[in-house]
């Protein structure tokens, strides 16, 4: 039964990783103009307040603002007026295949700061400050394998999100 199992695991492992790398491929081969429009999706997010609260006077929000020139952003009003749709996209071309995903692991994916800083932008606009998990404010986990792992994930998260 076990080896079944792990059996099972790896063909659904292997099944994924053939699939990525497919899609990948599939992307990459989109010529021109077209190619770039493809791989540089919008990122976005809503936030709860009207246009002119989140960007007074053409001015972006500070996380946003300080990616600079290598992002494109759009400010609109979201889908029946509930709020504000934030979106960014990376003027150059997003990295894809197999190296993207060891540079996603790295933490070193372009998209990363982008996705933090709409991440970052909705928390200023919508709670006034940006939500840290660390430095915690109480108690303390075990020094033991799990902690340990719980402690890296988190570390990790940053990049990515929180749990």
């Amino acid at each position: 039964m076990k080896t079944a199992a792990k059996v099972a695991m790896a063909a659904a492992g292997l099944g994924f990783a053939v699939g990525w790398i497919r899609r990948s491929r599939a992307r990459a081969e989109t010529a021109g103009s077209a190619r770039r429009e493809q791989r540089n999706r919008w990122r976005s997010v809503t936030v709860n307040k009207p246009v002119g609260e989140v960007a007074p006077d053409g001015s972006l929000p500070q996380p946003l603002a300080a990616l600079g020139d290598s992002v494109e952003i759009r400010v609109t009003t979201a889908a029946d007026g509930k709020g504000t749709e934030i979106g960014a996209r990376l003027r150059s071309p997003e990295p894809s295949g197999i190296g993207s995903l060891a540079d996603r692991l790295a933490g070193r994916d372009p998209r990363q700061p982008v996705r933090a800083a709409l991440r970052e932008s909705k928390q200023l606009l919508e709670v006034g400050e940006v939500l840290r998990m660390e430095p915690q404010p109480a108690g303390h986990r075990k020094p033991d394998p799990a902690g340990k792992m719980l402690d890296a994930i988190i570390d990790r998260a940053n990049a990515e999100g929180v749990l």
